[in-house]
């Protein structure tokens, strides 16, 4: 198959099947970043409950910058890897600070903000402005392994990356992705996922019981509470102490709360 049979392939499915999102319709350079973040290990239905709510009280960057930590958290409540939106809040802060409040288009720069890495800065940079820049993610991977590694497995990222440079619709790259991710999904409902062929993938670890579940425990009873001291905590999550004694340790020293004497705090 040949790139312009690839194209056509690709866009006649996204012609009749796309997708609609409140980031694609209202493209602006916050909603984008908002978005990507939020969608790094989060499945798109629960990003898509959560965008509309999070953009409407907090509408750019001058206003998350600025937001009280519990309205941040408490806005992202439901999304899971709470990390995130202290990244997005501190890219938030470095875009007002030391960007005049306009986002960088240069992946290189937004690649060092806290929480994007190399892929997340070239489709922010992608989707804000257009630019044609090259990444993969799972529903992309899905699509380039379906139809050119049909009959492999253990495939690296390295061997799909020159394919997606040379499919890549360099007029509209914004849409162009849309399009691959749009058929991805597609793919995966249809085929054994075909990014289960991978050499990246990885099976999602049990939530339920886990060391990520106790640390959402805690900041969700810390946003309930506002300041709860340490052994009500252990005795409100139902965690052994050591694992809780981590979790509090660990959720300070990313500064998603406080600790004042022997009370805990966002």
């Amino acid at each position: 198959m040949d790139k312009e049979q690839f194209q056509s392939l690709v866009y006649q499915f996204y012609r009749d099947n796309r997708r609609t999102f409140a980031w694609r319709d209202q493209i602006t350079p916050y909603h984008v970043v908002v978005s990507e973040i939020m969608l790094q290990q989060t499945q798109t239905y629960r990003v898509a409950e959560k965008f509309d709510t999070f953009v409407r009280a907090l509408p750019d960057f001058q206003t998350l910058a600025q937001a009280p930590w519990p309205l941040v958290l408490g806005l992202w409540k439901g999304l899971g890897y709470n990390r995130r939106a202290r990244y997005l809040q501190e890219v938030a802060r470095l875009v007002v600070a030391d960007h005049a409040g306009v986002l960088p288009r240069n992946p290189a720069t937004l690649e060092q903000m806290p929480g994007i890495g190399p892929a997340t800065a070239r489709s922010i940079a992608t989707f804000a402005y257009n630019q044609p820049e090259i990444f993969i993610e799972t529903n992309i991977r899905a699509v380039f392994i379906h139809h050119f590694f049909a009959q492999r497995t253990d495939v690296d990222d390295r061997e799909i990356i020159p394919l997606v440079t040379q499919t890549l619709d360099r007029g509209n790259p914004r849409e162009w992705y849309y399009a691959l991710m749009d058929y991805g999904v597609m793919l995966k409902k249809q085929f054994k996922n075909p990014a289960r062929r991978s050499a990246h993938h990885q099976k999602q670890s049990r939530f339920e019981g886990s060391f990520r579940q106790l640390r959402g425990k805690i900041l969700q009873l810390l946003l309930a509470h506002a300041r709860l001291p340490a052994y009500e905590l252990y005795d409100m999550v139902n965690y052994r102490p050591d694992e809780v004694d981590r979790a509090l340790a660990e959720l300070c020293s990313q500064q998603l709360i406080q600790r004042t004497e022997d009370a805990y705090h966002l």
